[in-house]
């Protein structure tokens, strides 16, 4: 399975959030490096002389996305507990998870949840992160400052002109800040919502196809269509990692037909 958690290292990160565990797994550094580089070259490119640096800018990104995504899995655990439900959260290299397990109760268990109770797990992730992003938006535009990070962001986040209206931001490592906090928390957060099972999007789609009747295997045909139409995006537009990772996603859910196809449901 593309998305599962990973084996525990004596590397890993450990902590407690809220009385909810984080294990944050060595591989999660890996990976935010790897994604992490030509966002952070770009901008040490652009700044020039300016520049913190590419390893410093990196550091920052590192520390971004952590934060950003730690926001998002607080989300779902706290969305867990609040029908019962105890949870751990870990980071790793395709991002994070939160992983429900005991119940505080004897009347809920992860699998007894209805679609509805669901739904709105799999959405507070997306939704905290995305909150999050929103709030630095406003404080930075309040200040009276432009975000330039929309302009390197797909179409339907580069329109918005207020956006990149007014005075730029005179320090450089506050611009750095800025910019690799808003890019995750806004924009992984809406890609997570996209019908792409296992992604939260791809969670909701599930349950809203269950409760109108249908059944898994049209919500893996939603997610292999989906995946694939993205990941050709992200290939026509240079995102490598990007695209390979909604083909991965897409593949994944195409194995998940074939499966399911041949036990008979």
């Amino acid at each position: 399975m593309l998305l599962q958690e990973p084996a525990q290292s004596p590397y890993d990160l450990r902590f407690n959030l809220f009385d909810i565990p984080i294990r944050v797994s060595w591989t999660f550094w890996i990976a935010a490096f790897v994604f992490g580089y030509s966002l952070s070259q770009k901008l040490d490119v652009s700044l020039g002389a300016n520049s913190i640096g590419l390893l410093q800018t990196l550091l920052v990104w590192s520390a971004c996305l952590f934060v950003s995504i730690v926001i998002h899995e607080l989300g779902h655990s706290l969305a867990f507990r609040r029908y019962g439900i105890e949870s751990s959260i870990v980071l790793y290299h395709f991002g994070g998870m939160a992983i429900p397990g005991r119940s505080r109760t004897t009347d809920h268990s992860f699998g007894g949840l209805t679609p509805q109770q669901n739904i709105w797990i799999s959405l507070a992730g997306p939704l905290a992160q995305l909150g999050s992003g929103v709030l630095v938006v406003i404080a930075v535009k309040l200040a009276g400052y432009q975000l330039l990070v929309f302009d390197m962001m797909p179409w339907f986040l580069d329109v918005v002109p207020s956006f990149v209206e007014g005075n730029p931001i005179d320090s450089p490592g506050l611009f750095v800040l800025v910019t690799l906090y808003i890019f995750p928390s806004i924009l992984w957060a809406l890609l997570n919502l996209l019908p792409v099972m296992p992604l939260d999007g791809g969670q909701v789609m599930r349950s809203v196809v269950q409760l109108s009747g249908g059944n898994i295997i049209q919500a893996l045909w939603v997610s292999v269509i989906v995946a694939g139409v993205v990941g050709f995006y992200g290939f026509t537009k240079g995102q490598t990692y990007f695209g390979i990772l909604f083909l991965m996603l897409g593949w994944t859910n195409f194995q998940a037909i074939q499966q399911s196809n041949r036990m008979g449901y």
